[in-house]
């Protein structure tokens, strides 16, 4: 299928030729849910706690004398009963893991077929070229207003920091973008924006790269010294 390629002014240029089978033919949506439960449940620090009253700091005054009150018998005020006191039956794990695992080739499954989900519905803008002469937020938010996107978008940037540090530089402060290295593309990033921008040539490295190789050449013989982090 043919995939609109655009310049910086929002005008089509050209088109890209990209296989819809090597993205999975049809949208499998029970893997693109089992990877995007992964990666969100892989965000999970696993660090929650409670405060027992002996983690709240304060003072350890008695707040009145022990009879002749009238009231209950206390101590200070980081008992569970006070406000701003302590919990009872605290949780006090040093760490849960919620870590979940899938197998490489189905990671790089979902991955491309979030990119086809993206191209059916014309979420995707492909650039000629994303390239700023100097950084500048106006130049950024000005392309991004040319594509007339009305949710927010992922911008996928080349890892080479210097071919792509004018852009990084330019849409590290906008609002309406999501910065991210191509390398780092997966299918949680690309379902939790409405659109997608990548440049032409670095969407073409991506696709023959290693998240082209989702068969037994993925372990046996993978490609690169190390796999990416959005494969991982």
């Amino acid at each position: 299928m043919d995939v609109p390629v655009y310049n910086m002014q929002g005008e089509s240029v050209g088109n890209m030729s990209i296989d819809e089978q090597s993205l999975g033919g049809v949208i499998n949506t029970s893997l693109l849910k089992q990877a995007y439960v992964r990666y969100h449940a892989n965000r999970r620090q696993g660090s929650a706690r409670n405060k027992s009253r002996s983690f709240i700091q304060g003072s350890t005054r008695k707040i009145y004398k022990q009879k002749g009150t009238g009231r209950a018998r206390h101590g200070n005020k980081k008992a569970n009963i006070f406000k701003g006191g302590g919990r009872a039956h605290a949780k006090t794990k040093t760490r849960e893991d919620y870590r979940l695992d899938m197998p490489k080739k189905m990671r790089r499954q979902a991955n491309r077929n979030a990119l086809l989900s993206k191209i059916l519905d014309n979420e995707i803008r492909v650039m000629d070229s994303l390239d700023f002469a100097t950084p500048k937020t106006k130049a950024f938010e000005a392309m991004l207003a040319a594509l007339k996107f009305d949710r927010k978008a992922l911008v996928a940037l080349s890892g080479d920091s210097e071919k792509s540090r004018n852009a990084r530089l330019s849409g590290r402060n906008s609002t309406a973008a999501t910065l991210c290295r191509v390398g780092d593309l997966n299918c949680f990033e690309m379902l939790n924006h409405r659109y997608l921008v990548i440049e032409k040539s670095e969407l073409e490295a991506w696709l023959a790269g290693p998240s082209s190789q989702t068969d037994k050449h993925a372990k046996v013989d993978p490609m690169g010294a190390q796999a990416t982090k959005g494969d991982a």
